[in-house]
């Protein structure tokens, strides 16, 4: 990001903006040398020098000799963020499970916990689960955060984190924002599951050099999150885009929990996938993980068992693909399990019917490298774009 002084900005406006452009660089792209942070940024080594030995004259930075050296004469110093000069709470919460986590600047997951929330799920008890494991949490590391994050599945108001609908939560009019914003005294940013899983995964997973992604992940339900251009796209009112798991794909198909029938998720989702193994369709996330390991150990052949699923899925990304003109597809949660054998064949049989992506040479389809971390990740990149847009 280059900074350049026009007529009528202050000099405090530009030494702020660029303070916090240099803190962003150093959290998403982790430790770099001064000289790296200026062609980076586009500004002069003084300047570099200056905003450096401000943040660490704060404590928001520090400066070390790398612990590999290569070639002769005195090492570069490597400017690294601190952790615990700013943290942020990140919670994710799922149909079956929540989690929270405490992350510091850069990225690192300082504490952790979680819990199951299925049979359990109605808000004013996940809010009160929140509350009682926060105080444990931030006791034990002994920092507080400034900020807070939280990822749902649903349709969610990005202004206050007003909850419309999480329909495999079965939660309607939520105003779950406000009730943890009053009860925690931070500011609070949520977001739906799928757009901060695709968030992740840009900035610190699978996705870190493509700028046009698509995130499509599954659990009880089917969620998507669109990158475009390097920023999540969202639409009116800044709600997220992604509800692709009811895009309708088999007409008169079976019923689904948003009161529509077919649904994409019907045919992919974890109900699915359990048919499609011939296993109970309410067996444990763990059991169907192990069912897929043991038919890829099986070979080629027992996977084809799965055939019929791989092409609703290859069917539902190719559509995904022909709207939306990304340049690469992840997988997430529940997908990550399938053995690598499947994913070639969805990949394979996705760009067979998607007109966009064989104009574009072949868009690639992978799983996701941050797994069932990606969403909670999200959440807190969510919380760290004001914090450290305020440095």
């Amino acid at each position: 990001m280059t900074t350049t002084s026009t007529s009528g900005t202050r000099p405090d406006d530009v030494r702020r903006h660029n303070r916090a452009a240099l803190l962003r660089r150093l959290h998403v792209d982790g430790p770099s040398t001064r000289a790296t942070l200026a062609t980076a940024l586009g500004l002069n080594r003084s300047t570099i020098k200056a905003l450096v030995d401000g943040l660490a004259e704060d404590g928001v930075v520090e400066e070390r000799v790398p612990a590999q050296r290569s070639g002769a004469g005195r090492p570069s110093l490597l400017v690294l963020p601190q952790p615990q000069a700013a943290v942020v709470l990140a919670i994710d919460i799922r149909v079956e499970r929540a989690a929270m986590a405490l992350v510091g600047i850069g990225g690192q997951i300082l504490g952790r916990d979680s819990w199951r929330v299925r049979g359990s799920n109605e808000p004013r008890e996940v809010f009160t689960k929140i509350m009682d494991y926060v105080g444990p949490l931030v006791a034990e590391q002994e920092v507080g955060p400034v900020a807070v994050g939280v990822s749902v599945p649903g349709v969610v108001r990005r202004a206050d984190g007003f909850v419309h609908e999480a329909p495999n939560l079965h939660w309607k009019d939520v105003p779950l924002g406000a009730w943890l914003s009053h009860a925690l005294k931070l500011p609070v940013h949520m977001g739906n599951d799928a757009e901060l899983g695709a968030l992740a995964e840009h900035l610190r997973g699978a996705a870190r050099r493509a700028d046009d992604v698509v995130y499509i992940s599954a659990e009880v339900g089917v969620g998507g999150g669109v990158i475009s251009n390097g920023r999540s796209l969202r639409g009116v009112g800044g709600h997220h885009i992604g509800e692709v798991g009811h895009m309708v794909v088999k007409p008169g198909g079976l019923p689904c929990y948003c009161g529509s029938r077919g649904c994409w998720e019907t045919e992919v989702g974890e109900r699915a996938l359990c048919r499609a193994l011939g296993i109970d369709e309410d067996s444990p996330v763990g059991a169907i993980v192990a069912e897929l390991r043991a038919l890829a150990a099986q070979g080629d052949q027992a996977l084809e068992r799965l055939d019929e699923f791989v092409e609703w899925l290859a069917l539902g990304l190719g559509n995904v693909v022909n709207l939306l003109c990304p340049q690469l597809v992840v997988l997430g949660d529940l997908f990550t399990a399938l053995p690598a054998p499947l994913v070639a064949r969805i990949q394979e049989t996705m760009r067979g019917r998607s007109l966009v992506s064989r104009a574009l040479g072949g868009t690639d389809v992978v799983t996701s490298s941050l797994g069932s971390d990606a969403k909670l990740l999200g959440a807190a990149e969510l919380a760290f774009e004001t914090v450290l847009s305020d440095w």
